[in-house]
């Protein structure tokens, strides 16, 4: 059921097939980000890339929504075509774990659960030093009216 001028955010988990760690380098970073820039039809907010999997928020650009499934489709397979070594080929696993917020006190709790994955995973001491997170778009959350 939808309601109308309720915000829409997304909360998107994938992973790399066989849990291989191919995902937390530079070069493969910021090729997510640009694919994430020309996959327009969502716009991505704050994200944390591990080793084998990326977590993520999105929220649709217009009132049309593109399904979220054929959006996923497209920048994986951006990132797929333009992927520097073909020997990891395939990437990512075909499903994907989605779920809508339906407040913006979930969206924050589920931030401050993904921000600190890299410090659980024992990978640095404080989630600030973790090189492969951020904020592409700044997605806000309103109550309905």
């Amino acid at each position: 059921m939808e309601f109308p001028n309720q915000t829409v955010i997304q909360y998107v988990s994938c992973n790399v097939v066989d849990r291989r760690q191919l995902l937390a380098n530079a070069d493969i970073y910021r090729l997510l980000l640009e694919a994430w820039r020309k996959a327009d039809h969502w716009l991505v907010g704050r994200h944390v890339v591990m080793p084998y999997h990326v977590h993520f928020f999105c929220a649709p650009v217009r009132v049309q929504v593109t399904p979220l499934k054929r959006w996923m489709e497209f920048w994986r397979a951006e990132i797929t075509r333009r992927w520097p070594r073909a020997g990891d080929k395939p990437i990512w696993q075909k499903d994907f774990y989605d779920r809508q917020l339906r407040s913006g006190e979930s969206y924050h709790q589920k931030w401050l659960y993904i921000v600190e994955n890299p410090v659980k995973a024992g990978l640095v001491a404080h989630w600030e030093d973790w090189p492969y997170q951020g904020e592409l778009n700044v997605l806000q959350w309103h109550e309905p009216a």
